[in-house]
């Protein structure tokens, strides 16, 4: 299971602004309390049916297709956008959202994230499932509620997992004061298994920053910035890790990476 190394250290500082609850709302609180908490409290079921997971939908048209690193992006904001979602928390009366009992059962549980592709009329029809796309840079992703593999819905069952990657694009320096999203570029890793652990990685950077900086995020829209780390520096990074200044994703390697890789650093902007 993908899990933070280091929670953020007393020297990344809250952006201090409008309160967050007037922003948000009072339950914002709640809901990135769920992310704070962490994750991986159940075990495994033991029908593999019954494994929950999060569906990532990437659009990669034939003619046009986005850059790898727009579209990465657009796959963490449409991640995290979910995950704060006001339908995956509860209403003004305690009542609770229509995604939040699916919602909950999965961050218990060891999170898991799979990504497909769609063009077409498979994309179109991938908005019609419960979720949030997320239009970035020219790039298009949905993240979906979260259920169970062996009860996905067929629309998107049917979407193919691999067999699609793009090439790595040089976007040059990330924007000043955004969250960065550094990928282990040695990893080699497919555009579909890059996109769930940027996915994970905004999910544990929202969780480590407190609440009123997690909220001026969310007034951004989520923006962040998916960078390929090279060796140099990823050391640096795993360096920040250690010292508490940024979260680290430690992959459980069931697809493409070793058990216990460290796939993404997440530094907040």
């Amino acid at each position: 299971m993908p899990e933070a190394t280091a929670p953020l250290g007393p020297d990344v500082v809250a952006r201090h602004g409008a309160d967050v609850v007037a922003r948000h709302g009072a339950d914002f609180v709640a809901r990135h309390g769920v992310l704070a908490r962490g994750y991986g409290h159940r075990p495994d079921p033991e029908d593999p049916g019954a494994v929950l997971a999060m569906p990532i939908v990437l659009h990669i048209p034939k003619q046009d297709p986005p850059s790898r690193s727009a579209l990465l992006e657009a796959a963490a904001m449409a991640t995290i956008a979910l995950c704060l979602d006001p339908r995956v928390g509860t209403g003004p009366a305690g009542e609770p959202g229509p995604w939040r009992e699916p919602y909950l059962a999965w961050t218990d549980a060891r999170i898991r994230k799979v990504s497909r592709r769609a063009r077409g009329a498979q994309w179109r029809a991938a908005q019609e499932v419960d979720g949030i796309t997320v239009e970035h840079r020219g790039a298009h992703a949905r993240a979906l509620v979260p259920g169970p593999v062996g009860a996905l819905d067929p629309r998107i069952s049917r979407l193919q997992i691999g067999g699609t990657d793009l090439p790595h694009d040089t976007p040059g320096d990330p924007p000043a004061g955004v969250p960065v999203l550094w990928i282990d570029a040695a990893l080699g890793m497919t555009v579909g298994k890059a996109a769930a652990q940027v996915g994970h990685a905004a999910m544990l950077l929202a969780g480590a920053l407190d609440v009123e900086r997690a909220g001026a995020w969310a007034d951004s829209g989520f923006v962040c910035a998916v960078r390929d780390a090279d060796p140099a520096r990823w050391r640096y990074l795993t360096e920040r890790v250690d010292a508490g200044t940024a979260v680290a994703v430690r992959d459980a390697g069931f697809t493409e990476v070793t058990p216990g890789s460290v796939t993404v650093v997440a530094v907040p902007g």
